[in-house]
């Protein structure tokens, strides 16, 4: 039975103790996987890692608490359930908690956040938060004087810093997998990167940096769709060679070419981003529907999903916006983006039309959830929201069914603009980023690019032309900042900033 009744000095030390043994079972196993174990090397790392990390906390925990009991309570308890929330994610779904993890984690709406609610998730939360945070609540904390504070503290910094010299020859591997690590101890992930997330969010969205006007150069009607997928990736879209055949409406259509592409990112808003601008920078420039409605383009958005750059434009139309005008059982799902879609490129009184469709089609971890029932193809599906229960056949059936809905969703997008006999049409699709679907035990996205497998960043880039006789240039791989650069190109847009060898057109 653990006291109650302690100095401060033994508190930090049973606390630091207890979040070693609840929360760090990750890193280590990290750190296990990754060192020789049986060279000395490998076991100074692992030593002087778990020592480093008892102490380092307890340093924390000490100064947090004689600063302030009652402040010190207050984020301990928090800090124990946020950890055990943290480390089901991390458990359950392979995930890092690094600074675009933490983005993507407050870019995201209650409606997705509630998909991943489960049984396990309430036990980790009351069995490694609550319980423990009970303890820290009733826990009656002997303070010590301001002499011994100093020296207590002066005594573990130092040495935290002669630990620190002694691992100087192992310095380039603890910077090789700086992010991996940060990203695994607890509750340094969570709590430095989100402070580095708001500070570098604050920068970005200063002010929208303006790119230079632009012209239109003729007065020929055209449009272009650009459909942003969700967590697609290309490997299981037959078009790309899979086995089973998830594509066959797109297999049947004239005119349609894709192309193997990567993302810049492995989470959604930075793979919108990416898509909209004309290059790939930390800065918020002018994204492409902002640029081209401030030129005059018609612009609209139409959305089931979130994490979108500040969007400026007249019609923007989210779930909502839609609904009252859509019928059927698909107006649940992603086909509510395409109610009435062709009667408002007709009423357009513009000759330049841009739509972008954002979906939400292939977003874990409720697959079998985003599709209607008819779309069901491959049988058994994964219905838990914890994947690593299901067998891999589950998994990809239930993921392969939400490629086989965006197979239809595209085909009914081309035969709107086949109709369309007045315009020059195209559709473009590419994806914000893959998906992990068990593979090296990894699951949905979200993992920093230089870690991430290939899976959570190799996209589909689909494109349809109405015009047989307009040619695509022989590209090997695009990028998704291919996208604003051949939007220009083909809507007849001159500009400053257009970049001929991002365009995909001839």
């Amino acid at each position: 039975m653990l006291r109650t009744n302690l100095k401060i000095t033994h508190f930090a030390l049973i606390m630091s103790f207890l979040n070693f043994l609840f929360f760090h079972f990750p890193f280590y196993t990290f750190v296990f996987n990754n060192v020789d174990c049986k060279s000395l090397n490998g076991i100074t790392i692992i030593i002087s890692s778990l020592i480093l990390m008892l102490v380092v906390n307890f340093f924390a925990f000490y100064l947090i608490y004689f600063l302030s009991r009652s402040v010190g309570k207050f984020l301990l308890v928090l800090f124990f359930i946020i950890n055990a929330i943290a480390v089901y994610f991390i458990n359950t779904y392979g995930v890092i908690i690094d600074e675009s993890m933490i983005g993507n984690v407050l870019n995201t709406n209650y409606e997705e956040s509630s998909k991943f609610f489960s049984i396990k998730l309430i036990l980790y939360i009351i069995l490694l938060g609550i319980i423990p945070g009970i303890y820290i609540i009733k826990a009656k904390i002997v303070n010590v004087t301001l002499k011994k504070f100093l020296l207590t503290s002066s005594l573990t910094f130092l040495f935290i810093l002669t630990l620190v010299f002694a691992n100087a020859s192992n310095w380039l591997w603890i910077d090789k997998n700086s992010k991996t690590l940060g990203g695994l101890a607890m509750p340094w992930s969570y709590s430095v990167n989100v402070s580095l997330f708001y500070i570098h969010n604050y920068k970005k969205n200063e002010k929208e940096i303006l790119l230079p006007n632009a012209t239109i150069k003729n007065n020929e009607k055209s449009v272009v769709v650009l459909v942003i997928g969700e967590s697609a990736r290309s490997q299981n879209f037959s078009l790309y060679g899979y086995n089973k055949n998830t594509n066959p409406l797109l297999a049947k259509t004239n005119n349609l070419f894709h192309f193997d592409a990567t993302s810049c990112a492995t989470y959604t808003t930075a793979g919108v981003k990416c898509i909209l601008e004309h290059k790939n920078t930390d800065e918020l420039y002018e994204i492409l529907p902002n640029y081209l409605y401030r030129n005059k383009v018609e612009v609209i958005w139409r959305t089931t999903n979130w994490g979108e750059p500040p969007i400026h434009i007249e019609n923007y139309q989210n779930r909502d916006v839609l609904m009252p005008n859509c019928k059927g059982e698909g107006c649940n799902h992603d086909e509510i983006l395409l109610t009435g879609l062709k009667d408002q490129i007709l009423a357009s009184k513009k000759n330049k039309v841009l739509i972008i469709l954002h979906t939400s089609t292939s977003h874990g971890p409720t697959y079998s959830k985003n599709y209607p029932p008819q779309f069901e193809t491959f049988k058994p599906v994964c219905n838990s929201v914890e994947l690593g229960k299901c067998s891999q056949t589950e998994l990809i059936n239930a993921y392969d069914n939400t490629i086989i809905y965006t197979d239809y969703i595209l085909s009914q997008v081309i035969e709107d603009l086949k109709q369309l006999t007045e315009y020059n049409s195209a559709m473009i699709f590419v994806s914000d980023h893959g998906e992990s679907l068990g593979e090296k035990n990894l699951y949905t996205h979200g993992l920093p690019l230089s870690l991430a497998p290939k899976e959570q960043y190799e996209i589909p880039f689909i494109v349809w032309l109405s015009d047989s006789s307009k040619q695509l240039k022989p590209n090997k791989v695009l990028s998704q900042n291919h996208v604003f650069h051949s939007v220009l190109n083909f809507l007849s847009i001159q500009s400053p900033i257009y970049n001929e060898e991002m365009n995909i057109f001839k």
